[in-house]
């Protein structure tokens, strides 16, 4: 799988997808991706990397970059909904960086996105490509796009997403089942906030069936962030679309008993999209062949621990570590894969979907320590 020989098709240009490229590019391995977006658009939205993912992002030379532009919080901090009573501060910046070796940084997605976007040549991203079929053959994988056009691979990676047409063509359709909760979110300039300050940490309110996170997306503090989830009827549903708009005079009355720096964090939006948020069964297998699912596509979770784009780089490295360990078998590599990520993305799936992460006092070293780059792979 070096450069004279076919390359390795990545469906999907999200984090994942772009980060796979990206380690495998360090290998020496020719890639190519495809992406069904005819172009990459900066949604608004936050994202916390945590030092296991900060750890991938370093070895990918990104760290630097993504320091100067996002912000560093000076702690997780959970409140009580109505009194702002603190349940738990668990500190961050230099006391995170001490005891895990790396930063904990906010971030716009948008700006992680693009600093991905930026490892991997722009001939080796193809955009407005929909996969419709693939077929395994003679030890390679011809694809078929919806606009005509066919490539060949040696092998797949379906980084493609919660709603993964790799992983609908692999193990047919899937009903993933609502949890009666709706997701808001959006960003937005902190100068609506007028004189309130949200302060240095990344706060969590906690309410008795909801809650709302909010925190600052840059270094300079000036563009907000928040994500909600609540009980909410989806009849309007568009099934985990972030681009359906919300009501705000839903969301500020979802909201009404909360503590009035909420409050008037919900005032000064000026626009809001939602998404319902579903849950899946595991997956009995993550891939056949010279096919395999990674990142969302296998083990999409609830986003209650932050930590789904986490796991998406987690696995880039550790699936291209397993190429490179196995050589030419694909399926031993692929398989190897499976196996080192399972246990650890099924526990932080179930911890995701208990919504209790970080409410009260947690110690977090088994999700923050984790090295991607040194894993054991096993035999």
């Amino acid at each position: 799988m070096k450069k004279r020989e076919l390359p390795i098709a990545i469906i999907g240009a999200g984090i994942g997808g772009l980060a796979a490229a990206a380690v495998l590019r360090k290998q020496g391995v020719n890639v190519h991706v495809y992406e069904q977006a005819k172009q990459f658009a900066r949604i608004g939205a936050g994202i916390q990397m945590t030092p296991n993912a900060m750890r991938v992002l370093n070895g990918l030379g990104l760290r630097g970059r993504l320091e100067e532009i996002a912000f560093a919080p000076r702690s997780s901090l959970n409140r009580q909904h109505d009194t702002g009573a603190v349940t738990n501060e668990f500190p961050l910046a230099e006391a995170v960086l001490e005891r895990y070796g790396m930063p904990f940084l906010a971030m716009h997605r948008g700006d992680l996105h693009a600093a991905l976007a930026g490892l991997v040549p722009g001939e080796n991203i193809s955009l407005g490509k929909k996969l419709v079929r693939f077929e395994q053959r003679d030890g390679s994988v011809l694809l078929e796009f919806e606009d005509g056009s066919q490539a060949h691979a040696a092998a797949v990676i379906g980084a493609d997403g919660v709603h993964s047409q790799v992983r609908e063509l692999l193990l047919g359709a899937e009903k993933p089942r609502f949890t009666g909760r709706v997701a808001y979110r959006t960003t937005f300039p902190a100068s609506r906030l007028g004189s309130l300050d949200i302060g240095p940490s990344r706060t969590k309110w906690w309410g008795p069936d909801r809650h709302i996170v909010i925190y600052y997306v840059t270094r300079r503090r000036d563009e907000v962030y928040f994500v909600t989830s609540q009980p909410e009827d989806a009849g309007w549903l568009t099934p985990e679309s972030w681009s359906a708009k919300g009501d705000l005079n839903v969301l500020r009355e979802a909201y009404a008993d909360f503590h009035p720096d909420v409050r008037a964090v919900l005032a000064a939006c000026p626009d809001v999209h939602k998404w319902a948020i579903f849950q899946r069964d595991p997956l009995p297998s993550w891939g056949e062949g010279n096919v395999v699912l990674m990142g969302d596509a296998c083990h999409p979770m609830t986003p209650y621990m932050a930590q789904g784009a986490a796991m998406a780089l987690e696995d880039a490295v550790v699936l291209a570590r397993c190429l490179e360990a196995r050589g030419a078998d694909v399926d031993a590599a692929f398989r190897t894969f499976e196996r080192v990520r399972k246990p650890r993305t099924s526990a932080v799936q179930a911890g995701s979907s208990a919504n209790n992460w970080m409410r009260e006092a947690t110690n977090p070293d088994w999700v923050y320590g984790y090295d991607a780059w040194e894993v054991a792979l096993g035999d």
